[in-house]
């Protein structure tokens, strides 16, 4: 799992994750600081929880559902959350789909939508990507 923490918090810019059919849905910054209320691996605010419907930990909402076509953890999934910076610069589909065309090549990225399959637990999922 050490290569999922490629996305270092330090690492600038801030890599933005947006979601939904028109990817208008703000869903959490990826490397911001845990501690950044924005941040993914902030596990007590909205994007970090577990229990909130727009974040990507929630495997029974729709950004964190392995069936959910919006969901990062499905492995067919046609609409897949979009990276960009602030600047709105594209950095490619966060997605566990390998044949979708334009997927992140940001290889902390790619090792966490690959090891979603093997985890099959977004708690130790995020554990290990939010420990860098």
């Amino acid at each position: 799992m050490a290569a999922v923490m490629g996305v270092s918090a330090a690492q600038a810019p801030a890599l933005l994750l947006f979601g939904g059919h028109s990817h208008d849905k703000f869903l959490g910054c990826l490397n911001c600081s845990e501690h950044d209320n924005g941040s993914v691996c902030n596990e007590y605010g909205s994007y970090g929880s577990g229990y909130n419907s727009d974040s990507i930990w929630n495997s029974y909402g729709q950004y964190g559902s392995s069936y959910s076509s919006l969901s990062p953890w499905n492995t067919y999934a046609s609409d897949p959350p979009v990276i960009v910076d602030r600047d709105g610069r594209f950095y490619g589909y966060l997605t566990a789909n390998a044949y979708r065309p334009k997927r992140t090549e940001i290889k902390g990225l790619v090792a966490l939508t690959d090891a979603a399959e093997k985890f099959n637990d977004l708690d130790k999922l995020r554990e290990a990507f939010c420990r860098r």
